[in-house]
Parts: structure tokens; sequence; C-alpha cells
């Protein structure tokens, strides 16, 4: 393939260095700073919050307490023919606190906190995929940045070479060894290569705003890319590709922790139907002079029983078992899903690379082509427009080499992700807990 002018590669060079981010350093930031990762956090944090509140019943709860007592009638009893006997002041104050513990209900609370920490555990399942998304969106914008730099590059090439034929027909027509016509050609062939020159370097400028969009950068900052030091190597058959998909895809394992966390809430509620066990102590203190003991201490062991609640506990646990059903009908229908994603990409994987070796050879044809058309034009034997056909031609080779190398690299960011795989390791930047 043609070679760029030695002072224009050295400006790219320049250009690119100054800005360039790697694939791994891209990743590190969007997978820790990135706004969808931000918002799977804060939905984290509150799967915590419910983890200390289905707690709280398993601790002691203290409750202190004052009231101020206004009695019509003083209380009093009758003694026979004593009269009556003031029993206790009309106005008085209670205050005091009460400790309670429970100490048994079958296993509903500890049902209930395990329920809640499956769900955090999701919650966290669910930032990891998040973070494998974000990746992968990330990957393919900077890949597709990488693909739009070649094919500017191509384009460039391009325009140099028809400058350079347009210079050879120049000449050949001031010596009379060409008429006008195949200036004109020549001309205005030229001038639609740098018209699609512009638009390549407007296609290159927008995805470039793309990656720094994911970078939480402004989008007219100027960023460069570099080819990815690590490069996953997959030689697998569909059959291993499915087996680690179900053992390691995040959206599986989130879907076992939902039916594990219905299964455990489940649980919970048919432990409504059972008595709840319950220790309460405390102290009062009552501001009245016609008592013996106005402080008093107590302890009380009790046992409560819900007998009756209008079928409500039917039908929370009915609605529950309904709803186990389908959590695993939807785990099957996610597994198929999968599974077909998987086949997907691993079809794409096997295509691009026969497109690859394809391209690659017809490069090599058409700069063969373009040489020897070059030769017989200047001996006379081949006319401006063979050159011309010749640097179309290789131009369109370059184009679709280029284009079938990234399609090739982003077949296999989508078939490792399909797979479950960490894109943020498997590109060579160490995995964040």
């Amino acid at each position: 393939m043609g070679g760029l002018p030695l002072s224009l590669l050295v400006l790219l060079v320049i250009h690119q260095g100054a800005s360039a981010i790697s694939l791994a350093e891209g990743l590190r930031i969007v997978t820790s700073s990135g706004r969808d990762v931000m918002i799977s956090r804060a939905e984290e944090a509150a799967a915590e919050g419910g983890v200390s509140l289905a707690r709280a019943p398993l601790l002691p709860s203290l409750d202190l307490y004052a009231y101020q007592s206004w009695l019509r009638h003083q209380p009093e009893a009758a003694y026979g023919q004593i009269g009556t006997v003031p029993l206790s002041e009309r106005v008085f104050l209670t205050y005091g606190f009460r400790l309670e513990q429970l100490l048994y209900d079958f296993g509903r609370t500890r049902s209930t906190l395990r329920a809640a920490r499956i769900g955090l555990k999701a919650e966290r399942l669910g930032t990891e995929r998040v973070r494998n998304l974000v990746a992968l969106e990330f990957v393919l914008a900077y890949l597709d940045l990488l693909e739009a730099e070649r094919l500017l590059r191509v384009a460039r090439n391009e325009v140099r070479r028809l400058e350079a034929h347009f210079s050879d027909v120049d000449a050949m027509y001031g010596e009379g060894l060409l008429t006008r016509n195949d200036l004109l050609e020549a001309e205005v062939v030229l001038s639609d290569a740098r018209q699609r020159l512009l638009t390549v370097e407007n296609r290159r400028d927008l995805r470039a705003s793309r990656v720094n969009s994911l970078l939480l950068r402004p989008l007219d900052e100027e960023v460069g890319a570099e080819e990815p030091e690590a490069n996953p190597v997959l030689d697998l058959t569909l059959e291993e590709a499915w087996e680690i998909a179900g053992r390691e895809r995040v959206e599986l394992k989130i879907a076992d922790a939902g039916i594990e966390a219905k299964t455990a809430e489940l649980a919970s509620l048919r432990a409504e139907y059972l008595p709840r066990l319950y220790l309460s102590g405390g102290y009062e203190f009552a501001e009245n002079r016609y008592m013996v003991h106005e402080g008093n201490w107590s302890l009380v062991a009790g046992i409560t029983l819900n007998l009756l609640s209008g079928g409500a506990t039917g039908s929370k646990v009915e609605r529950a078992e309904a709803e186990l059903r389908r959590l695993g009908l939807e785990r099957e229908k996610l597994l198929d899903l999968v599974r077909l994603e998987v086949k997907a990409a691993y079809l794409e994987l096997g295509s691009s690379r026969q497109k690859v070796k394809v391209t690659e050879k017809a490069v090599e044809q058409a700069e063969e082509n373009l040489r020897l058309q070059r030769l017989r034009f200047r001996e006379g034997v081949a006319t401006a427009t063979d050159v011309i056909d010749a640097v179309t031609l290789l131009t369109r080779a370059e184009t679709n080499y280029w284009m079938a190398r990234y399609d090739l690299r982003r077949a296999e960011a989508r078939l490792l992700h399909s797979m479950g795989r960490r894109l943020l390791e498997a590109y060579g930047a160490p995995g964040r807990d």
C-alpha cells in the first residue's frame, strides 16, 4: 500500500501523539466514572439500605415515652361503711422506657433479610453488567475512531495519487501527447476525491466526539486512538462459547439471584402463618402520691399469632409462587437469547476473518495493478482513464480491507461480551471491584 509523504506523516503522528488515549486507559475511565455506572452505583447503595432495613427486626427496639393524664373524676374505691378511699390523683405524669427483642418468628425475618442480601448481590451484578455494557460501547466507539483514521489515510492517499496523476497528465498535455479531455477528466476526478476527503474528515471528527462523550470530555477536544496492545485471541468452538456464556454471563447470574431472592421471600411469607415470640421489658414511673410504688420495673414474655387476615397472607403466598414460576420461565428464555446472541457473534467473527483474508489479497493485487498501469501510461500503452480506474480500484480495495479489519475487531468484542467476558480485563486493563 502507498505511504504518506514524510512531512504529512510527521504532522499526523504529532497530532495523534499529543492527544492519543489507549483503549485500556479509556476503558478504565468509562467503567469507573461513566454516567451509567454512577447511576448503577446509586441503585446499589439503595439496596444496601434495604439490607439494613431488613435486619432491623432482629435487633432490640427501645421506646421512650411520657404522657400527662387528666381525669374528670378522681379514682376512688368504696369500702362499705367506711366510705370511699382515693386510689389515684386526678392529674398525674407518667414516663418510662420499654425495650423489646424478637426471640423467634420461625425464619420470617431472617428470610426477609436473606432476600434483601440477595437483592444487594443482584444490584452489584447489575453494576458489573452496566460496566461491561459501557465497556463494549466504548470499545466499539474506539474501533470506529481507529477505522475512521485509517480511512482518512486512504482518502488522503487517493488524493495524493490523483494529484501525481494530474501532474503527469498536465505535463504530457503540455507536450501535446494527450488531449484536453484527458486533462479535464484528471482534474474532475481529483476534485471529486478532495470532496470525499472532506466527508471522511467530518466522519472522523464525529467519531472522535463520540469517544469524548463517553470519556465525559468536551466534544470538540482533540483525541487520537492507538492500536490496542492486547488483541484477544478467540480460538474456540461454538459449543465452548455457549458453555462459557452459560457460566459467566452476568444477566444469567442476575436471573438466578432473582429466583433465589423470591424463594427467600416466599419462605418469609409462609412464616406469617406461624407465631411470633418476643421478650419485652422496661421501667415506668407515675407521679402519683396514692401509689405505694410510683416506679416499677416490668418483664413480659409474649407470643402473637395472626388467626385471620382476610386472606391477605394466602394471597401474598400465591402471588409469590406465581412470580417464582415466571422467573424460572424467564430464565430459560434468557438462556436461549444469550445462546442466540453468542451464535450471531460467533458467525460474524468467522465471516469477518474470511473477509480480511480476501480483502488483504485484493489490496496487493490493486497495488500491483496501479504500478503496472502507471508504467504502461508513461510508455504510451495505457490511457489516463486506465490509471484513474486503477487508483479508484486501489482506494476501494484499501477501504474494504480496513473496514474488514475493524469489522473483525468489533466482532471479537461482541463475542467476548456475549460470552460474559469482562472487556476491561480482555483489553489489558486491570479490573476494579
